[in-house]
């Protein structure tokens, strides 16, 4: 079992594929309750019984997080279920990429109400939980786009900075609770992401990207791991990694 992992109550946004999925798998495995989030519930059910079936501790529910009161949900079933939360994922995104000229209006505003808005209603949920408890852990989801402006992405980016920038306002603000925050900046990573670009030449590029560049999604997972396992007066504010072959 993980140091400082086994027994803890960790809920997961964005946690029917990908790097979500890879760090229920993980956590759960290494003795968390996991309470995974999000919108495909037919496939979330499938990874939470399958953790059920391994002995683990999964509990399912339907959230989309641009929906404030479904992310609040999420989080008050973890409490009533488990009696706590100890770490709040704020891992749900998606990545549409075009140049500005496009004018992909529809396309900005779903990425800012997923990758922004979504970790705001992801810490709204928690953090009143965490203060009367003194104590847990926000984690969200950032991008080495965050640090380095992608080509075709920039509202995609600009999001990613916004949660870097939300996430140390979140770190100085939360002290006196022994709230630990971190956000992490995966590079390229094996999930669905490419996928969410309508534009086809934008897709083209970025499958070619990822399936010449990117690494398995336990990546992340393991990144996460290490964050969560440290000891309570130990706070991991930021990890930044990329597969070792990647440039931008």
């Amino acid at each position: 079992m993980g140091d400082n992992i086994e027994g803890k109550v960790i809920v997961i946004t964005g946690a029917s594929s990908g790097l979500g999925l890879a760090a229920a798998r993980l956590l759960g495995g290494q003795g968390a309750r996991v309470v995974l989030g999000a919108r495909r519930i037919e496939r979330l059910q499938q990874i939470a019984d399958e953790l059920n079936g391994a002995g683990l501790r999964a509990l399912a529910i339907e959230t989309d997080v641009t929906v404030c009161e479904e992310v609040k949900r999420l989080v008050d079933t973890a409490v009533q279920t488990f009696g706590r939360i100890d770490v709040m994922v704020n891992n749900a995104g998606v990545m549409p990429q075009s140049p500005l000229e496009r004018l992909k209006v529809e396309e900005w505003d779903r990425t800012i109400d997923v990758n922004l808005k979504g970790v705001l209603y992801g810490i709204a949920a928690a953090l009143p939980h965490m203060q009367r408890q003194m104590g847990g852990q926000i984690v969200n989801v950032s991008s080495t786009a965050g640090h380095k402006i992608m080509l075709n992405g920039a509202v995609y980016s600009a999001t990613k900075h916004a949660v870097r920038a939300l996430s140390e306002g979140l770190r100085q603000e939360v002290k006196n609770w022994n709230i630990r925050t971190t956000v992490i900046s995966p590079g390229a990573v094996l999930s669905e992401l490419p996928g969410s670009s309508a534009e086809q030449d934008m897709k083209s590029r970025l499958d070619d990207f990822y399936k010449s560049t990117a690494i398995p999604a336990d990546s992340f997972a393991r990144a996460l791991a290490f964050a969560i396992a440290q000891p309570e007066e130990m706070d991991v504010n930021e990890i930044v990694f990329r597969p070792t072959r990647q440039i931008p």
